[in-house]
């Protein structure tokens, strides 16, 4: 299934009768109910969230809701994935649109790289903040299988950044999976407070860093 593009409002269904699908109806509803999701609990949180206030949101019925979802926490886990693929989504695009400015598929600076995609992992979640505050803020509250789903995609980052500058030592690994954790903790509060430009100042101090860490040898191989 292909999310909704960042930033988009799944539409309604057409009123009347209508020419679409039953997998098609169902994955409007499900679009709809993830993004419902997400901006409930930006304003009220995962603990006071109810179903009902995902269902006024998503303007979807009841009845759609337990055909698709089996309670409030399946519903998170869904929008949490949901967030996942957009996030992973806006960082491929980010790569590529870093080979095509560069004149090459891949740039050579490792530096450039990271910058590249940082920048654009700060802007997706500013762009997104219902969905960053439930990927970053709201996780917690919804309980240890949630925990452990946010611990597997931060280790999948912590490896896609480690490929995208190249590194393959063990220890040079573990920093990228240091830094990883690092920008976590730093992007949380703000996500948290709603505050955009203390998120997106997070950036330049954390590119300089990577970049004094490229150049001293600690991400070398």
């Amino acid at each position: 299934m292909q999310p909704s593009e960042p930033g988009s409002t799944p539409r309604r269904l057409p009123r009347g009768r209508h020419a679409l699908s039953r997998s098609e109806v169902e994955r409007l509803h499900r679009d709809r109910l993830c993004g419902a999701m997400a901006a409930a609990m930006a304003e009220k949180g995962f603990v006071g969230t109810s179903v009902e206030d995902v269902l006024k949101r998503a303007r979807v019925s009841r009845q759609s809701f337990y055909a698709l979802f089996s309670s409030k926490l399946d519903c998170f886990m869904a929008a949490f994935d949901h967030a996942s693929v957009l996030l992973r989504l806006r960082l491929l695009e980010a790569v590529a649109q870093g080979g095509a400015d560069s004149g090459s598929a891949d740039p050579a600076d490792p530096a450039e790289r990271f910058e590249y995609v940082f920048t654009a992992y700060l802007e997706a979640l500013a762009s997104e903040p219902g969905y960053a505050r439930l990927f970053l803020v709201e996780v917690y509250a919804a309980g240890p299988e949630a925990v452990r789903r946010r611990t597997e995609v931060q280790r999948e980052l912590a490896a896609g950044v480690a490929d995208l500058m190249g590194v393959t030592g063990e220890s040079a690994r573990f920093a990228c999976q240091m830094i990883v954790s690092a920008v976590s903790s730093m992007v949380t509060p703000p996500v948290a407070a709603g505050d955009m430009e203390a998120l997106r100042a997070v950036g330049p101090p954390v590119i300089e860093h990577v970049r004094l860490l490229l150049r001293s040898g600690v991400l070398d191989g």
